[in-house]
């Protein structure tokens, strides 16, 4: 036996002192061991076996081989096809720098400890079907030119492919990893993590998506970390999970993210186009401890934060924006919202303040001002708290995109929203102030039919009281006519008199006067036809009526319209 000579060792046991004659017998001049083809299908290695800075110039197979301590591939060169399908490794191993020029099969193969692929490179088409790490396994910076298939793989512990580079397709359909940790990863052709399951955490932390990238449907136990990846091609991100970090990731092509169960922090992303974030995931089971408490459907993806985000990109559907921060994001009044889309709602019940009970309106209700309002059980980072003028522009734009949507109730409660940071965002100094403190007072900024409505009676009624009480006369005013005949006959000339009318005496509020009085008071708010004698206290509260009460009606139609216009 020489260098390079055949080597077929199938079935056979080979101790640490036979492997060592092996290698004597196949090194060089150089010191470099080379093997012609070499077929170890079935064998057993009993020791600690280094292949390292072997070159296997044929077909080289392991297939269903048994390494029982440790295999050590270290700078090996495998010029044609290597196969180690079945193969099993008791104790790990190591590839580090090993060099794979031809197609290479790992499937079904099984490694019991801590293995390492650092720097590893496949020059050709490399499978990983079915195969089995029960320990952690590393590929950092290695090197897949060619297409690479984990599917069906099973990573039990945590898989690393830290700044590793994948040439073409890279296929983890239906793999199951412990942790995978992929930051910096570079996948330049499509990447398919279909129904794939991560037990703990899913991390591409500055990957590169350069090809049509398929993340999901994806299962994980706690968080996915997108957070400044780039994404150069259409993508589709389907997963379940705790939480979702997009922060500072470019998705440059259109992208659709369904997420479930997650919140997702959005915090200064860019969308370049179109792109969609809805709750609508293909049926994958639900990984454990995702469950979220509170009202609303559990499954809807919860959006943190939209901080520094282009939304006229964005289409937000079945989401939950309950917890979203608004304040910073870029042509907000062009967000889309679709489906059932949740926010909170104020507090319910009566609550005392200063001693007088409050009772929170109904409506809509951005984080911002929960938190502003201190309605938050645990206030995070209060030195970020936006202003209510900030919260104002916020809840304006908002209103905007339910207008352009033709979505008027919902822009209603944006709107209320936004008067109520108006209100509180100028002091009691200026006139702008009370003017709006009324607005509010009377009508809830027009949108409170109710409230309106409440005051009008209270103001009719106002209204028939005194009316009864100093504006009708005792009695209607009578009118004399007088003239005189000429004594020759002739043209005869009347003048007509009528008295003033006289306040009233006696019992002012009696079924007569009070039917004068509503007749009067109906009249003057919508009618508007006048004639009936009043007082001179009558006039003037009659002008009153004028002038108030039809306000108040049309500020109760107001607030109607709002509601039911679609």
């Amino acid at each position: 036996m020489s260098p390079g000579s055949d080597v077929d060792l199938r079935g056979t046991e080979i101790s640490e002192a036979l492997f060592t004659r092996l290698r004597n017998a196949l090194t060089n001049e150089s010191g470099e061991p080379h093997f012609g083809r070499a077929s170890f299908n079935q064998a057993r290695f009993l020791g600690s076996i280094d292949f390292g800075e072997f070159t296997f110039n044929g077909v080289t197979s392991f297939n269903e081989s048994h390494f029982e301590v440790g295999a050590d591939f270290t700078g090996s060169k495998f010029i044609s096809m290597a196969t180690f399908s079945r193969a099993h490794f008791s104790r790990g191993a190591r590839f580090e720098a090993t060099e794979f020029d031809s197609f290479a099969s790992f499937d079904l193969a099984r490694f019991d400890l801590h293995s390492t692929f650092l720097q590893v490179h496949f020059s050709h088409i490399n499978t990983f079907k079915g195969v089995i790490f029960d320990g952690a396994v590393g590929f950092e910076y290695a090197r897949f030119d060619e297409g690479v298939s984990f599917d069906q793989a099973r990573f039990a512990s945590t898989a690393s492919f830290a700044q590793a580079e994948f040439g073409n397709d890279a296929q983890f359909t239906r793999a199951n990893f412990g942790d995978l940790y992929a930051p910096s990863a570079k996948f330049h052709a499509a990447v398919d993590f279909n129904r794939s399951n991560v037990h703990e955490t899913a991390t591409f932390q500055g990957a590169s998506f350069g090809g049509k990238s398929s993340i999901g449907p994806l299962s994980c136990g706690k968080n996915l970390i997108l957070a400044d990846a780039s994404f150069l091609s259409s993508s589709l991100i389907e997963v379940m999970a705790e939480r979702v970090s997009c922060v500072r990731s470019r998705f440059e092509e259109s992208a659709t993210l369904r997420i479930s169960y997650a919140t997702v922090f959005l915090d200064q992303a860019a969308f370049l186009q179109p792109s969609t974030i809805t709750s609508d995931v293909a049926n994958v089971p639900r990984p454990s401890g995702t469950e979220r408490a509170g009202d609303g459907d559990p499954t809807a993806a919860s959006i943190s934060s939209l901080r520094g985000v282009d939304a006229s990109m964005l289409l937000l559907s079945s989401v939950d924006i309950s917890t979203c921060r608004f304040s910073g994001t870029h042509h907000l009044d062009q967000l889309r919202l679709e489906g059932i889309w949740r926010t909170q709602r104020p507090p319910s019940g009566i609550l005392w303040r200063r001693g007088l009970p409050r009772r929170w309106t109904k409506r809509q209700v951005i984080f911002e001002e929960r938190q502003w309002r201190g309605w938050v059980a645990h206030n995070t980072f209060p030195e970020l708290l936006p202003s209510p003028a900030i919260i104002t522009t916020s809840y304006r734009q908002l209103r905007k995109a339910r207008e352009d949507a033709k979505d008027e109730p919902g822009a209603a409660d944006f709107y209320y929203g936004e008067m109520e940071m108006r209100r509180h965002s100028k002091g009691w100094g200026t006139a702008e102030r009370w003017l709006i403190q009324l607005y509010w007072l009377l009508s809830g900024y027009g949108l409170r039919a109710s409230r309106a409505l409440g005051w009008l009676t209270l103001a009719m009624m106002t209204t028939i009281l005194l009316m009864m009480g100093f504006g009708l006369p005792q009695d209607s005013p009578t009118q004399e006519a007088t003239g005189v005949v000429p004594p020759g006959g002739g043209k005869v000339t009347f003048e007509i008199d009528k008295d003033d009318p006289q306040n009233p005496t006696g019992d002012h509020f009696t079924g007569e006067r009070f039917d004068k009085a509503l007749s009067v008071t109906l009249n003057s708010v919508i009618f508007r036809s006048g004639g009936e004698e009043l007082t001179t206290a009558g006039g003037y509260i009659e002008m009153v009526s004028r002038f108030s009460e039809p306000v108040l009606l049309g500020l109760a139609a107001l607030a109607i319209r709002g509601r039911v216009k679609r």
